[in-house]
């Protein structure tokens, strides 16, 4: 059984905050970076910001090891709580884009594609590009196309699985 944590006699709440890094600080960095998906910067500031409130509510911690424990998970946990909210809050940062490698669409980029695609789709069998355009194209589920073809459902999902590997090779091989 641990002993309850206090800081030195004569010292501040500075020595709390010490004291609680030395006694809880590895085993909180773990379970923090459990919770960041092993982000260990961000870990280390929520283990931070955790030790801060602690120091700013010493005088209303219980100094028992468990409950201290108790208090330091629950406060990191729900600091990355608010962490993940906050990430899914705003969008993502991104640096701006130098104004000479921006490529402007046109008309002849989409030409170009769907050039592509169409003789991608070429190279498939003729079963394979009949269930790709009944799904895909004319947004039919599987049991749709297995009634309008007249076979199992489950031929449908091997033609599209097969299918959609064949023209991922072949638009691979295209550039």
């Amino acid at each position: 059984m641990r002993a309850v944590v206090e800081p030195e006699p004569d010292h501040g709440p500075d020595d709390l905050a010490a004291a609680l890094y030395q006694e809880f600080g590895r085993p909180l960095l773990a379970f923090v970076l459990t919770l960041t998906a092993g982000d260990r910067q961000w870990a280390e500031d929520v283990v931070q910001e955790t030790l801060i409130r602690a120091w700013r509510n010493a005088d209303k911690l219980d100094r028992e090891p468990e409950m201290l424990r108790a208090w330091l998970y629950t406060v990191a946990r729900r600091i990355v709580i608010d962490g993940w909210r906050s990430r899914q809050a705003r969008p993502q940062e991104v640096e701006e884009a130098d104004a000479d490698t921006i490529g402007v669409p046109d008309e002849s980029d989409r030409t170009l594609a769907a050039m592509v695609v169409y003789d991608a789709l070429r190279s498939l069998t003729p079963e394979q590009r009949e269930a790709v355009l009944q799904t895909y194209i004319r947004d039919r589920t599987v049991n749709e196309v297995a009634a309008a073809l007249g076979i199992p459902p489950g031929t449908v999902k091997s033609r599209i699985y097969h299918a959609v590997r064949a023209l991922r090779r072949a638009l691979r091989d295209r550039g």
